[in-house]
């Protein structure tokens, strides 16, 4: 793994419920997010996985426990300042795609900034459209998301997310609704993010063939990270998910 820290989240601690019928979903979780890294999280249903990329992608708030971007920790912050942090620094890519029907791929891709009030420069946008060159979009841009293919939609929410220039990128699923040949292209797309623009990816997924693409994996159980690999195979990732449900 290269690149310094872009998240410290430490001691984190996610209850959900009244006293009574608590329910632990994340329990005293440590972990660095390193630039120019792709790193994945996996463990079984209900293990933790989506609550720990919520809260370092400041989408919810732990319990107790801080998230740290740089030295700014996030539980800090107002609700307008997490959303400033998460337009300007962070990119996101669901599995649902979350793009806008009415409006154009390139509409879409620029939704950051019209979200924001802003206007890429002349030279940034110039750069989105290399990127949207490279992701195959450029005959594309005049269309619709109902005019799309799955995979088609989900390259213009990687554009997206690439658009503002984020320092990290969360994807949650990004290949659950593709075919596998499709699901490849995006997550060579993704990698090639952490080794081109030098991005932190934190990649949310249940797929060991997915996961093998990382330079890391965390794996989570019950709330705690169990498991910290670095780059591994899909048949041994596959028998760890395995071991790690039958032990649920």
């Amino acid at each position: 793994m290269s690149g310094s820290p872009v998240i410290r989240a430490r001691s984190l601690n996610k209850v959900y419920g009244a006293q009574g019928a608590e329910v632990h979903a994340l329990r005293d979780v440590s972990v660095d997010i390193t630039g120019s890294t792709l790193t994945a999280i996996m463990g079984p249903s209900g293990s933790g996985k989506s609550t720990l990329m919520h809260l370092l992608a400041g989408l919810d708030r732990p319990t107790s426990g801080t998230v740290l971007y740089d030295d700014l920790e996030l539980s800090s912050l107002s609700d307008r300042q997490l959303t400033s942090l998460r337009r300007n620094l962070i990119g996101f890519v669901f599995q649902a795609f979350n793009l806008v029907p009415t409006l154009t791929v390139l509409e879409n891709v620029l939704l950051p900034f019209e979200l924001g009030g802003t206007k890429p420069s002349g030279e940034h946008r110039e750069w989105i459209l290399e990127r949207a060159a490279e992701l195959g979009l450029m005959p594309l841009l005049e269309r619709r998301p109902h005019q799309l293919s799955g995979g088609q939609q989900q390259r213009v929410a990687i554009a997206r997310a690439l658009a503002i220039r984020p320092r990290v990128i969360f994807a949650d699923e990004p290949t659950g609704n593709l075919d596998s040949r499709t699901g490849v292209e995006v997550l060579a797309m993704l990698e090639s993010a952490t080794r081109e623009q030098d991005q932190a990816v934190v990649l949310v997924t249940h797929d060991p063939a997915a996961a093998a693409w990382a330079d890391r994996v965390l794996f989570i159980s019950d709330g705690r990270i169990v498991h910290d690999v670095g780059r591994t195979d899909a048949s041994t990732l596959s028998e760890m998910v395995l071991e790690l449900g039958g032990a649920r």
